[in-house]
């Protein structure tokens, strides 16, 4: 064997390796944390008790009666001051478009009417079968 393969060989080899051990470091390296949602995997725990739900809720706050008469109080003198205005009245009921056609004549339904029968008859004479 010639001496220059052989250093061709080995140069190879070892940057087979180089590349293996820096494969190998990129493993080891922690990713910076993901933006966004976080996968279905970690998110999923297991539902909380009523009693967890409830120590866990911020409690009620509950108005006092003399709190509610200032508010009721204030509001209807804010009505008041409207004068009894009322709210917009709704627009009448849109004209319904008509489709371009004509009514049909008594006497067109009649024929129709009569087509049909004679049609219904000729498939019901046929087996049920349509013409």
């Amino acid at each position: 064997m010639d001496i220059t393969q052989i250093v061709a060989e080995l140069k190879a080899e070892q940057t087979r390796l180089n590349q293996a051990i820096a494969a190998l470091e990129g493993l080891n390296v922690v990713p910076s944390p993901r933006r966004g949602r976080p996968p279905m995997a970690q998110v999923s725990q297991p539902a909380p008790t009523k009693a967890q739900q409830a120590a866990a809720a911020p409690a009620k706050r509950k108005m006092s009666a003399a709190a509610r008469k200032r508010i009721s109080a204030a509001m209807k003198k804010r009505w008041a001051k409207w004068g009894g205005k009322s709210a917009p009245k709704k627009a009448a009921a849109p004209a319904k478009k008509s489709t371009g056609r004509r009514p049909m004549s008594p006497a067109r339904k009649k024929k129709l009417s009569a087509m049909m029968k004679a049609r219904w008859a000729a498939t019901k004479k046929a087996g049920g079968k349509t013409l």
